[in-house]
């Protein structure tokens, strides 16, 4: 298990990816607000930066200590303009780490998303010694699904996550 210290930082050509922080709290809200996050993700009820702080507390940062690995910001690395979250999670009833991005609406469609997933599942494979990633994506999801695909993910099958009340498609990728 990779030991990520809180000077972590992946660098792509366009972006900087690191440890969430709680001055991430205004881009998180924005995120966990956005119409498509409520869509295809859900509502997490986060509505204030107070609430937002005991999220990140409560999930993110538990996360980096528990497992090693959770969300990361991603910021462009010509001015550190944040742009959304891309990173590995532990969802209740798998082993495997997954794989998740959220780029601000405004970031959208400009490959990005692409740019900081290869990025994350590089850093799984190698760093964390994960030999299998997941990603769970909304059938209805399409431009996520089509990530998921060019990422080389495959399709396994439709699972339900604890909590949810809706199935989802189940995606992995192996370190072969």
């Amino acid at each position: 298990m990779s030991n990520l210290s809180s000077d972590f930082c992946l660098q792509t050509a366009r972006l900087s990816i690191r440890r969430l922080t709680l001055d991430d709290a205004d881009m998180m809200l924005a995120v966990w607000n956005d119409p498509a996050f409520f869509k295809y993700v859900g509502d997490r009820g986060i509505r204030t930066i107070e609430q937002a702080h005991e999220a990140l507390t409560d999930g993110a940062f538990q996360s980096y200590e528990q497992y090693g690995y959770g969300p990361f910001r991603m910021g462009l690395r010509e001015d550190d303009e944040a742009i959304g979250t891309c990173g590995l999670f532990r969802r209740e009833g798998f082993e495997e780490p997954d794989i998740g991005w959220s780029t601000l609406p405004d970031f959208n469609g400009q490959g990005y998303a692409y740019e900081a997933a290869r990025a994350v599942l590089d850093y799984a494979h190698n760093e964390v010694g994960a030999t299998r990633v997941l990603a769970f994506v909304s059938a209805e999801n399409l431009p996520s699904v089509g990530l998921a695909r060019k990422l080389g993910l495959r399709y396994e099958r439709m699972v339900r996550l604890v909590g949810d009340d809706e199935d989802v498609c189940l995606y992995s990728v192996s370190n072969d």
